[in-house]
This record gives structure tokens, sequence and C-alpha cells, in this order.
């Protein structure tokens, strides 16, 4: 099957489709010259239609692994590898920073990415933002590691020094989430999106049939859908949470479940 009937079977388009065809551009020239090739930052949407894709079209799981610089990354590489090359032997693209402001000022992600941006530098270049306080680690591919190093000198108000580090030196900031307990009638879509989102029932069946929910970063449009622990439930506006635990029964028949809120 040819690319464009690949793309077509997802039905993906504009900048989506770009930015998948190049990921088959990564994993053609990976087989066909025998050396390993990587593609830029992908969001968590992006690497699962970029899976998707890549079962389509045959390719196997052995081959590319995924790499965000750091264990629990959300923004990640594709790294495909040649048939000689174990994925533990793999070194990557990605490289590490350290900005650390001048004086008391401190950083936020808004404000870094902005900078960022500010110097012509393209999101799918910037892999996480683990800002904290007045410093800022920032992992990205090493094309740009240079330039940063040498032009980077300010985010906001704040003025910069930036350093390369090591992976093992980063600094990665807990993330807030909330535990939610609650039951639930059935580990159906609707029902589960209605405890995290707190809607009621009909509300998030509608708002999944609008095509606005997300079950593990892939469009769902069905609210019969049955999740399973450790899936992820987003939805633009309402948030983001994931099934951690999905118990038994209770007397009245409702399912006891565990909801991680990301706040």
């Amino acid at each position: 099957m040819d690319k464009g009937a690949l793309l077509d079977r997802l039905g993906v388009l504009g900048e989506e489709r770009l930015a998948l065809a190049r990921v088959l551009d990564k994993a053609e020239q990976a087989e066909r010259r025998n050396v390993p090739a990587a593609t830029d930052f992908l969001s968590p949407r992006q690497q699962a239609q970029a899976l998707d894709l890549l079962r389509l079209a045959g390719v196997s799981e052995r081959a590319c692994v995924l790499d965000g610089g750091y264990p629990g990354a959300e923004r990640q590489i594709l790294l495909f590898l040649p048939d000689w090359m174990e994925p533990e032997e793999a070194e990557g693209p990605i490289r590490c920073l350290r900005a650390e402001a001048r004086g008391e000022e401190t950083l936020c992600h808004r404000d870094v990415l902005g900078s960022l941006v500010g110097l012509g530098i393209a999101r799918e270049k910037i892999g996480d933002i683990l800002a904290a306080g007045g410093k800022a680690d920032l992992l990205v591919l090493e094309g740009i590691e240079n330039f940063l190093l040498q032009n980077w000198c300010s985010a906001g108000r704040a003025k910069l020094r930036v350093s390369a580090v090591g992976p093992e030196t980063l600094h990665i900031p807990a993330m807030a989430r909330r535990e939610v307990r609650d039951t639930v009638s059935s580990l159906r879509l609707d029902a589960v999106a209605a405890s995290g989102f707190r809607l009621s029932r009909g509300k998030a069946a509608a708002l999944i049939e609008s095509g606005k929910v997300q079950l593990n970063w892939r469009e769902c449009e069905k609210p019969d859908k049955l999740l399973e622990e450790g899936d992820v439930v987003s939805a633009r506006g309402f948030g983001k949470f994931r099934l951690r635990e999905a118990g038994g029964r209770t007397r009245k028949g409702r399912v006891s479940v565990v909801l991680e809120i990301y706040v």
C-alpha cells in the first residue's frame, strides 16, 4: 500500500497528515539505508496516530522505539532501528539543556516556550519543558543544542544561564494529580467520563458523540466503548484523567473506580 493510501485509511488531513508522512519517510529511510533514523518530537496524539500508521504499514514493533529523554516523558520521538541494532544499543538525537534564571526571577513553561519560538525554533524540535522555580530543564534535538547554548539568553523577564546537562541530572517535577474514588454503573466511556469530568451521563455521551473526547489520544465517538485500567480520557476544555483502578461490584451492582485527575 502506498503512502497516500495509508494516510487516507487513518483519515488525517492538513498538518497531521504532513507530520505522519514524515514518520513514514523516516521508517523508509532506516530500512533503505540500514541506519537509525529519528522523527521530530511528537505529541501524545501524534504518537498514537504514528503507531497506528506503522501497524497499517506492516512495520515491526521491534523496528522502532519511543524516546522522550527520560521515563514518562510526554513528548517523544520515534527512533527507527536497522535490523542489526538492538534497542538498548541505540543512541537517539535527544539532548538535555538547563536554563537558570539570574537573580530572583522564576521560569514558567509558557515563558520558556515563548522565548524559544521567538528565536525561530519550531515546536517539534523541542520535547518536554520541565520548569520549576528559577530553573527549567528541557529536551531538544541535537541539531539545535549548540544554537541555544550560544543564543538563548532570556525567557520572559528572566536573564538566563544555559548549559548542557546529562539526562541523569534532569529535575523532573511531580505531575499534579488528584485522586477521585467513585462508583459508576459500568465501565462504558460515557459513564466513566461523567465521573471524571463531573457531568451528567447524558452530557458526557453528547460530548463523546460530538468527537471532542479522546481515549488514549485517539478520537472516540462511541459512548459504549468499554474502558480498561490505565486508559487515559481527555476532552478539550474539560481536562484529562486516567482510570487507575477498576474494582468489583458494589451491593447495588455499581463498579468501584479510582480516577487520577490531572490538574
